[in-house]
């Protein structure tokens, strides 16, 4: 088998270009909890990266619990947003009611770096705890890569 220069160049390419993530959250204000644990199942058990690139609040925050660690970075613009669990307003006519079985479920997923970070800032509550792009957001997750 003879290998051309253009099969050469497109190998070497291939090679060397950096892994695209499977997820770039930017704009996420949370939604369904279980929906959000299927999704980084997901994501984790096909090995992708994450890319939080702006706003991760709420259910969003999961992907910290769920996927490894090493494969999320934060750029300079994530921020990240943390509060206790509501009940699905559709059960509740339309009013905000926290669950206490809910907010135990998302400590129960968050590694002890995130865990330690809600503690230190007054734990959970029904206001959102936000950790803007800095040293504390770099203690629970690496920041990205230059080329991100």
């Amino acid at each position: 088998m003879r290998i051309t220069p253009l099969a050469l160049l497109l190998f070497v390419s291939l090679a060397v270009t950096p892994a695209r993530a499977s997820l770039h959250i930017t704009n996420d204000h949370g939604g369904y909890v279980e929906e959000y644990k299927a999704r980084y199942k997901r994501i984790r058990d096909s090995r992708e990266r994450v890319i939080i690139d702006g706003v991760c609040n709420s259910a969003c925050t999961l992907v910290f619990g769920i996927v490894p660690l090493n494969k999320i970075c934060v750029t300079p613009r994530a921020s990240v947003g943390f509060h206790q669990a509501y009940y699905d307003k559709a059960f509740t006519f339309g009013i905000k009611v926290t669950s206490a079985e809910g907010t135990a479920d998302l400590m129960s997923y968050y590694p002890d770096t995130v865990k330690d970070w809600i503690r230190r800032n007054g734990g959970l509550t029904t206001e959102m705890k936000k950790i803007r792009n800095g040293v504390d957001l770099w203690k629970i997750v690496d920041p990205c890569p230059e080329e991100f």
